[in-house]
């Protein structure tokens, strides 16, 4: 079942970049911002399919950094908890792909997004999802849902015996995962902070077919949110 599991979870990752992918928008001189940019390897995919070379990131681990920077992204290093050193009004489109998951203060994260995009920019955010199946079959036995077993740098998989990241070995507390959020709680918090909710898209469905996920999206494991600062 595990391996099954696991197979389908890399499947639902790919469908999950695919899906923030589809989501932009063409614009050669569109200034982009990837949150938690790590090497940059996506940043600079994401930034090819915008079309754009105003390439920026956001990274808190230095070897990341230095990657990143050598394929020629600005890099800011920073805690995504805090202010960010940029300017109001300055950014196109900011990307945040598995990251809020990860902040303990994601009111400042929300504002800063907001402060930091134009007015009419847009920001992809994508997370996963405490409502899909898988974690609530979890939350019924009793076990650590699946998307909340990285919550210590002691060990991975605390909780639960299918856990889908037990063998992954924790590099620092940047990987641990804070909250989880559910889906309608998301939106709401997306709507709190004033952006406007243009598309959402979803994948992974375990243990059913990857496709689902973008059927029923309040049920799929990974939801990624285009919202639009107005």
């Amino acid at each position: 079942m595990k391996k099954y599991l696991q197979k389908l979870y890399k499947i639902a990752e790919k469908s999950n970049y695919e899906n923030i992918y589809s989501l932009l928008e063409k614009n050669i001189e569109a200034k982009l911002l990837d949150l938690g940019c790590d090497d940059g390897t996506i940043s600079l995919e994401i930034a090819k399919t915008i079309g754009t070379k105003n390439i920026f990131g956001v990274e808190i681990v230095d070897e990341k950094i230095q990657i990143a920077k050598s394929n020629g992204m600005i890099i800011e290093k920073a805690d995504l908890n805090n202010v960010l050193n940029f300017e109001s009004n300055f950014f196109d489109v900011v990307v945040a792909n598995q990251v809020i998951e990860h902040l303990y203060n994601s009111d400042v994260f929300l504002e800063e997004i907001y402060r930091i995009l134009k007015p009419g920019g847009y920001a992809i955010i994508s997370t996963e999802n405490g409502s899909s199946w898988c974690n609530i079959l979890a939350s019924i036995l009793g076990w650590q849902i699946f998307s909340l077993t990285n919550f210590s740098s002691k060990k991975r998989g605390i909780g639960n015996p299918l856990a889908l990241q037990k063998n992954f070995v924790p590099q620092n507390c940047s990987w641990n995962h804070i909250r989880i959020y559910n889906f309608r709680g998301l939106k709401e918090y997306f709507e709190l902070f004033n952006f406007k909710i243009d598309k959402i898209k979803g994948a992974g469905y375990f243990p059913l077919p990857n496709f689902m996920g973008n059927i029923d999206k309040v049920r799929c494991h990974f939801m990624t949110f285009k919202i639009q600062k107005i």
